[in-house]
């Protein structure tokens, strides 16, 4: 058994203790306090030399804060002389600010790699990232995992009439995403183009396919304040659907997002835990949880790590493939083999 070490962050703590608890492994003990003037401390509680380590963070709450302490667990982690340190981040912090869209504008995606790089972190797992070029910031492993499998399985198990549903694609950038999908469903998609007046406020909106007398489910990476999506929702009602579902991995739902989900025609929208949701599951009843980033559907680098003495030269890509086929794959390890 390698010597692996798991710490949670305290941005998404019950994330990390059910991967944790899927591993059969407890939680490193980590104390987190602020001073006075509001500096982030960090003390690693247990020896970490030579250990194999993973910190589990997302980038949801406080995130500047977070952020600061998910470098400084690595760091600290680092100069202890962990063997190899992993940043596990399921909702990458600062993702949408990817590119110079506009003079001056920075490309904050690339800063935050950058940190993550010079803090000590040899590796990062992730999960639908905002723009797949993210990866390119960084130069050490970057695992960008999907949670196409885990929509796949929730679509068939609780949507009767998913043979004759459109999937959909709130804006153009999701394409590559929902065609993968539909594809795999054997049904239709479509797309719809919006035009911004500015960030978070969508102006006009065009649906390009289909939904007639069909299901029409909304596929996205993330959704903030919601504008886009239940504007897309109106949307697809007027253009005769007779359902909306929206899948989301990361539910980010800041500012007015909940109210404008109360009020939308959604049948459900349903997100996955790589951010907390509790909270505004109480204030929402549309909103749905489903642990796709942890148990059978989740994490498998993490996995892969732990299973590699047992399966050598077993692949991240064979992991998640196989993981995502088989329900309850950690019940034994070695049918991985």
């Amino acid at each position: 058994m390698p010597n692996i070490k798991i710490f949670s962050g305290s941005s998404h703590q019950d994330l990390s203790q059910k991967i944790a608890d899927r591993l059969g492994l407890e939680l490193g003990k980590v104390v987190t306090k602020k001073f006075s003037n509001q500096e982030t401390c960090v003390e690693i509680g247990e020896s970490v030399r030579g250990e194999d380590v993973y910190i589990v963070q997302s980038g949801c709450g406080e995130i500047n804060d977070n952020l600061m302490e998910l470098l400084i667990m690595i760091n600290a982690c680092k100069i202890a002389s962990a063997s190899r340190v992993t940043a596990v981040i399921p909702c990458f912090p600062y993702a949408r600010q990817d590119k110079k869209d506009k003079s001056r504008a920075p490309i904050s995606a690339k800063l935050v790699a950058n940190m993550l790089s010079v803090s000590g972190a040899d590796h990062i797992i992730t999960m639908d990232l905002h723009a797949s070029q993210i990866q390119g910031f960084f130069d050490i492993p970057v695992d960008n995992l999907y949670a196409e499998p885990a929509v796949l399985k929730w679509i068939k198990e609780n949507i009767p009439e998913w043979k004759n549903c459109t999937i959909v694609s709130p804006d153009a950038g999701g394409a590559k995403r929902v065609t993968s999908i539909a594809d795999r469903l054997n049904v239709d998609f479509a797309l719809i183009h919006k035009e911004r007046k500015k960030a978070n406020e969508v102006d006009r909106m065009v649906l390009v396919g289909d939904v007639k007398d069909r299901v029409a489910i909304l596929v996205d990476d993330m959704a903030d304040t919601c504008g886009t999506i239940c504007h897309a929702a109106d949307k697809l009602l007027s253009a005769g659907a007779t359902k909306v579902y929206a899948i989301l991995t990361h539910g980010i739902f800041s500012g007015p997002a909940i109210s404008r989900i109360n009020n939308a025609c959604f049948e459900a929208v349903v997100v996955t835990n790589t951010i907390p949701q509790e909270e505004k599951m109480k204030h929402c009843s549309k909103i749905q949880v489903s642990s796709l980033g942890v148990g059978h559907l989740a994490w498998p680098p993490l996995v892969q790590r732990l299973s590699h003495f047992l399966v050598p030269d077993l692949t991240v890509s064979c992991v998640f493939c196989r993981l995502c086929i088989v329900p309850c794959f950690f019940s034994d390890i070695t049918s991985l083999m």
